[in-house]
């Protein structure tokens, strides 16, 4: 009998000790550990996943790029632009930019950190002298007091080489109809190259083109967010990462891998196209192995120059160590589903480089009104010419370049057709016109034609003047153009989490 008392004793004292723990360790009412209580998904069990990707539609649709006058005083407004990005489970991060976006002709570069988190439909930034309301197409700016100082209209911006055609003396690399200049290379459903693909065929002195996708992935952090690179030589590599609204670093979307950050950071939002075109000069070496120069590389990211003939003493990052033997370009595999396309490159050491780079497909008008400023009274004089000034969004600096570009072209044009010549081949992207096309009707009648594609949106492109030879510091840097395209993003890379195959 003792003993059945001492056992009921203990089964009583663990019973208490079950008690006081569960009720410390029990989560407290509403809330809910997904990695303890939560059902796993089954075929019929579609609640779960679809208010995820609920979630993430709001995030994805809050990111991105906002511009437009912010009153300061009565009478005085202060060009603005936002970057904002998903950080996961609602938040964000954002950088606030005064003069316009990175690559703006009226870009300050002075930058403030913006934070908030999503509500509902909207998103809430703070850290600057306001508050920051955002939803999908407009930031409301507002004071301490909740007056409205200003709206910034949504920007989605087009680099102004997308979709530039091969000129004849280049070697198409992909175009996505096969592999065959890969060694080691996958394709996609849609015909998009992945990442970790070798070039079959080894370059000297070269100017490269080429096209990526980064993958919308908001809970990752630096280098595990849409990470790739462009190995040159698999040696130098320049970095590919979705570092978008973040400021320069070194190892930052457009940096030379840990070695030097971009003059600008271009990097564009996620699940939209982007380019880089560069110019790579290899380095020089002597019979015995002794390095005689260096190699040097200017690179434009989405069609701003941001590593201007920049002189690389040695392998970056990762690189293959530098010797006076050739290795194939290689597109890194970082785990991550970054998409290539429209891949081309001029061997410097068989033909001559004229125009580069080369401006690529205008993206489509919009019929948006023009920007509002808000209801002050317009200053007389010379002040109001500058309150009109401002009202809207600032041009980008490539349209003055396209202009100076677009000149000689046209001259060339016209004196070929003078002198009677018959070419029937144009180094021309595609989409401009070339010599052999006959005059068109008079001023009046040109009025009513509709104009092609390319020639009546010279001020929209941006084609940079000419860099040729081992001398790519000739080359002017261009901004990126505002506008809107619709890119088709690839259906199997849009996960929110790394590619672990």
């Amino acid at each position: 009998m003792l003993l059945r008392a001492r056992r009921s004793a203990s089964s009583l004292r663990l019973l208490c000790l079950a008690g006081f723990l569960g009720a410390v360790v029990s989560p407290e009412p509403g809330y809910s550990d997904p990695a303890v209580t939560a059902p796993k998904a089954t075929a019929t069990d579609d609640s779960k996943s679809q208010e995820s990707n609920g979630e993430d539609d709001f995030d994805r649709e809050l990111m991105g790029e906002f511009a437009g006058p912010v009153a300061l005083a009565p009478n005085r407004y202060q060009a603005t632009a936002v970057q904002i990005r998903a950080i996961g489970e609602g938040g964000f991060e954002g950088i606030q930019y005064v003069g316009g976006l990175p690559g703006d002709r009226t870009f300050r570069g002075d930058a403030l950190t913006l934070i908030g988190k999503r509500a509902g439909d909207f998103l809430v930034l703070s850290g600057a002298a306001w508050a920051i309301f955002v939803e999908k197409d407009v930031c409301v700016v507002v004071d301490r007091t909740g007056k409205e100082l200003g709206r910034l209209q949504r920007i989605v911006r087009q680099s102004p080489t997308l979709g530039a055609a091969a000129p004849q003396n280049a070697t198409v690399l992909f175009d996505g109809s096969g592999t065959e200049q890969f060694t080691v290379a996958e394709l996609t459903e849609e015909g998009l190259l992945t990442e970790g693909a070798d070039f079959k065929e080894m370059f000297h002195d070269f100017n490269l083109h080429l096209e990526f996708w980064l993958p919308y992935m908001p809970t990752m952090r630096g280098q595990a967010r849409g990470n790739s690179g462009i190995y040159l030589q698999s040696r130098y590599e320049l970095q590919i990462l979705d570092s978008f609204a973040t400021e320069p670093v070194f190892d930052g979307c457009g940096s030379l891998y840990r070695f030097r950050k971009p003059d600008l950071n271009m990097c564009f939002p996620p699940l939209q196209w982007q380019t880089y075109d560069l110019v790579f000069t290899s380095p020089r070496w002597a019979s015995d192995g002794t390095k005689l120069k260096n190699a040097r590389i200017t690179a434009w990211l989405n069609g701003v120059k941001v590593q201007d003939n920049v002189e690389l003493a040695d392998k970056t990052g990762h690189g293959e160590p530098e010797e006076p033997v050739l290795l194939p370009i290689r597109l890194q595999n970082h785990n991550c589903p970054v998409r290539y396309r429209n891949i081309w490159i001029i061997d410097r050491g068989l033909s001559n480089v004229g125009q580069f780079p080369i401006p690529g497909k205008p993206a489509p008008k919009t019929d948006e009104p023009p920007q509002k400023m808000p209801q002050d009274k317009p200053a007389a004089g010379p002040e109001a010419r500058k309150v009109s000034e401002k009202s809207a969004p600032p041009e980008p600096e490539q349209t003055a370049v396209m202009k100076e570009a677009a000149e000689p072209e046209k001259a060339s044009m016209t004196s070929g057709k003078a002198s009677g010549k018959d070419e029937t081949k144009s180094d021309k992207p595609a989409g401009q016109p070339t010599e052999k096309e006959p005059k068109k009707a008079p001023a009046a009648a040109k009025a009513k034609e509709s104009p092609k594609a390319e020639t009546a949106d010279a001020k929209e492109a941006s084609p940079q003047k000419e860099v040729s030879g081992d001398n790519p510091a000739d080359g002017e840097s261009s901004k990126a153009a505002e506008s809107k395209p619709t890119p088709e993003p690839p259906k199997n890379a849009s996960a929110a989490e790394p590619n672990k195959s």
